[in-house]
């Protein structure tokens, strides 16, 4: 079987090769990942993983492995800053407390399509406007969830975690390895 992995993400990319796993090609899947009206954290990344291997054509003998990590702070979604003042609103709110990074996975072969979600927990250390305006000049919050990367400067904000560390960072690889085994994937 060949893999596909549907995804842009160079994260995602790197977790795979520190597994010793390398796609036979790359294919992003070009979806509206914009959240529906009232649409919970968890339902939201399953939809879009869901979607995203959908959205890719596949041959026999190939798999489609895609994911979506989400930040979720209560009911809310917080995905990619658009900008360094949404990014800022997004450190303000996860400062001092608890949130959950769901990663959703999706792999799809000709035949079947299945899905893992991996909820981790993590905390985060309270933020002073300088915290947050360092971490804003880096550059670091663009293109990542809720605005912060736990695999980079992030990590100076967390002292803890309850879950997958590569699953915050964007691929929780154990699943990841089972679910493309239970797809014909050796």
């Amino acid at each position: 079987m060949k893999l596909t992995l549907g995804s842009a993400s160079p994260r995602r990319l790197e977790i795979l090769r520190q597994a010793n796993i390398v796609p036979d090609k790359i294919t992003p899947a070009d979806i509206d990942e914009k959240p529906k009206v009232r649409e919970l954290p968890l339902h939201y990344c399953e939809r879009i993983a869901l979607e995203k291997a959908n959205s890719i054509c596949i041959n026999e003998n190939e798999i489609i492995l895609t994911a979506d990590t989400t930040v979720a702070v209560g009911r809310r979604i917080l995905g990619k800053p658009n900008n360094a003042e949404e990014a800022i609103k997004f450190l303000k709110l996860l400062s001092g407390r608890r949130h959950k990074v769901i990663t959703t996975i999706a792999a799809r072969n000709i035949n079947a399509i299945r899905k893992k979600s991996v909820i981790t927990e993590v905390r985060f250390n309270r933020l002073s406007m300088s915290d947050i305006n360092c971490y804003i000049e880096s550059e670091e919050w663009k293109g990542k969830a809720g605005g912060y990367a736990i695999q980079g400067l992030g990590a100076e904000f967390i002292p803890w975690i309850s879950g997958s560390y590569s699953g915050v960072v964007g691929l929780p690889i154990a699943q990841t390895i089972i679910l493309l085994k239970s797809m014909g994937w050796k």
